[in-house]
């Protein structure tokens, strides 16, 4: 795991931990952490499986990431101030959600360069499953859970709860 990998890992369960406490939602707060993810991402794209076992691995991770994000995203409260500024607030469940999608890849991550390869190689070569695979999948895991809490968080800007806040 790089320094950048942690680093951006770090700052998305940041993202969630901070608004526990109910932060301004703004078009830059709902797109950096996608842009965060696309750049650490770009050096990995060349690497994707095109077919196989690979490629249905990959899209099973990305599903499981769009599922978290968009339960996480679901269950951040969204409403607005009296002077019409929009507060997200996520909940519990919602930083529990996240945190879970985030801390398992790099839980994964270390637990990979801290004496867990050979369990790894040992289950890739059972399943078939290439490096590029697992780098795939933890990729389009990453960005599924943000585009899919991102989208969340955009449709309940849109219906935000009904009680105002005090500004």
């Amino acid at each position: 795991m790089s320094l950048t990998e942690l680093l951006v890992s770090l700052a998305l369960i940041g993202l969630v931990v901070r608004q526990l406490r109910g932060r301004p939602l703004t078009v830059l707060g709902l797109l950096w952490p996608v842009a965060l993810v696309l750049i650490a991402g770009a050096e990995y794209v060349h690497s994707l499986p095109d077919a196989g076992h690979g490629l249905g691995f990959v899209l099973g991770c990305g599903g499981i990431g769009a599922v978290l994000g968009v339960l996480s995203g679901g269950l951040t409260h969204v409403s607005r101030r009296r002077d019409g500024t929009l507060i997200a607030r996520a909940t519990g469940p919602a930083a529990l959600l996240w945190v879970l999608g985030v801390g398992a890849r790099l839980g994964f991550a270390l637990y990979a360069q801290n004496g867990g390869g050979p369990a790894i190689a040992h289950l890739s070569a059972a399943y078939h499953l290439t490096e590029a695979a697992w780098t795939g999948g933890l990729l389009l895991m990453a960005l599924a859970e943000v585009l899919g809490r991102t989208a969340a968080l955009l449709w309940r800007s849109r219906h935000p709860s009904a009680s105002p806040l005090p500004a």
